[in-house]
């Protein structure tokens, strides 16, 4: 039971943190429709899921798992030690309100679906992300 306890602990920590050092690679990061100028349309919200793994074995296992084409959200659930039984989402999250290594990884990305999602990896002091958004507004 201390593990649920752990788990349900860390459903927000993501959210106001602050510090860590990004250290995130690009999934087809040369590929996608950015436009002719590369850059994304700006934006002040995303819908963002990640998931998130204490050791770097963990993290490497999820991210083997969605490179063999497993959905997102199932690799969340079966991976993620936060916001497991979600898939990960942590929803609408406006500028700000995230740890700045996750936020600035996440606006970063394009949006994408479990199915096929275009994700990137970082480190922060909760351990490590792998992020996906599904949409910007």
């Amino acid at each position: 039971m201390a593990g649920k306890d752990k788990t349900s602990n860390k459903k927000n920590q993501v959210e106001g943190a602050s510090n860590s050092k990004y250290k995130g690679k690009g999934k087809d990061a040369d590929k996608g429709d950015k436009g002719d100028s590369g850059k994304l349309k700006a934006a002040n919200s995303l819908n963002v899921r990640h998931i998130l793994c204490e050791k770097h074995s963990r993290k490497e296992d999820a991210v083997t798992k969605l490179k063999e084409g497993v959905k997102f959200d199932e690799v969340a659930k079966d991976f993620s030690e936060d916001k497991a039984r979600q898939g990960g989402s942590l929803g609408w999250k406006t500028r700000g309100s995230l740890d700045p290594t996750f936020e600035k990884a996440a606006y970063d990305l394009e949006p994408s679906t479990t199915a096929n999602p275009k994700y990137v990896e970082v480190k922060t002091g909760f351990g490590y992300h792998i992020i996906m958004v599904e949409g910007r507004k």
